[in-house]
């Protein structure tokens, strides 16, 4: 028999919790040679999610919790699962049920099969809101144009993994984690599993469009350096630009007199070059603030209590 550990980082997902952990012991009652172990992860819930899962810890053994000093966010939660948790194969799934725990045992069958991670890709987004289905299909297009990981469109988090590629994943002991480009890049012989997409059963996702539009842009600028590119051919379009603009103003004035002298090549110029040197000092700053939190070296999660 093989312990199969599942982390499941949870976010004020009380009315979630006692559903997930059903739907997972249904699941693994039809899998007679695997055993069950879940580790929820409290990370910072404000309702009653921790007083739930200590409820499930007193009737199952096999449920253990870490309950995170503050809300570290999901990419700490699930480090800290991995790193906590000891099994034969490992798991990382959602509370909200959008994560079906039926297709566990077509993973399992992946995994026995000779694969090293078996994980979920949505083929729809029936159910969001258009404009984020929009932003997140662009974001698939753009970062595997940009990056040299490459990610599958639609890719979850949701997937079992050997201890060898979860030995991997915790090697990669980067603060700014975006575990889609971690997954990638550490490589192993993975499938993904397509699957229609699902709806939370309770509660609000804590996924706003601009903190999932503020994690593309953590996505982008951990797992590649084509903006920082991107600058610098701005930069010099930008000189060339600016060179041309400056020769036909002085051509025309020469030719044609100018009754306002100096005055509109110097506000094209200051207000060419002006917006470049904010775009390209902003791009910058991204990669100086991501240098600056690993510099520091503080730790990726720092746990109230592991039981």
């Amino acid at each position: 028999m093989k312990d199969v550990a599942i982390v499941i980082p949870s976010h004020n997902e009380e009315e979630n919790v006692p559903l997930i952990y059903q739907a997972l012991t249904d699941t693994f009652a039809k899998l007679p040679n695997y055993r069950l172990i879940v580790w929820f992860i409290n990370d910072g819930s404000t309702d009653g999610t921790l007083c739930a899962i200590k409820t499930l810890q007193e009737q199952d053994t096999n449920v253990h919790y870490i309950n995170m000093a503050r809300a570290f966010g999901k990419e700490a939660g699930m480090y800290a699962g991995l790193s906590t948790a000891k099994a034969d194969l490992y798991a990382v799934m959602d509370a909200d049920l959008q994560d079906p725990p039926a297709m566990i045992p077509d993973m399992l069958a992946g995994i026995e099969a000779g694969y090293d991670m078996v994980g979920a890709a949505r083929t729809d987004r029936t159910g969001e809101p258009p404009i984020r289905s929009f932003f997140s299909n662009m974001f698939y297009k753009i970062m595997n144009k940009i990056s040299e990981t490459p990610i599958v469109p639609g890719a979850r988090d949701f997937r079992v993994m050997t201890q060898q590629v979860v030995d991997a994943v915790l090697s990669m002991s980067e603060h700014n984690r975006f575990s889609k480009g971690i997954f990638g890049w550490v490589g192993f012989n993975t499938k993904y599993l397509p699957y229609t997409n699902v709806e939370r059963k309770h509660g609000e996702t804590s996924w706003s469009f601009w903190s999932l539009l503020r994690y593309s842009i953590d996505g982008i600028v951990n797992f590649s350096d084509v903006p920082l590119t991107i600058v610098s051919v701005l930069g010099i379009v930008s000189f060339i630009g600016a060179f041309i603009a400056l020769a036909f103003i002085v051509i025309r004035a020469a030719i044609f007199g100018d009754p306002t002298p100096g005055w509109p090549s110097m506000v094209s110029i200051f207000l060419m070059i002006g917006g470049l040197q904010l775009f390209a000092i902003g791009i910058v700053g991204r990669y100086i603030g991501k240098i600056f939190v690993e510099v520091k070296n503080r730790p990726i999660f720092i746990a109230k209590e592991i039981k």
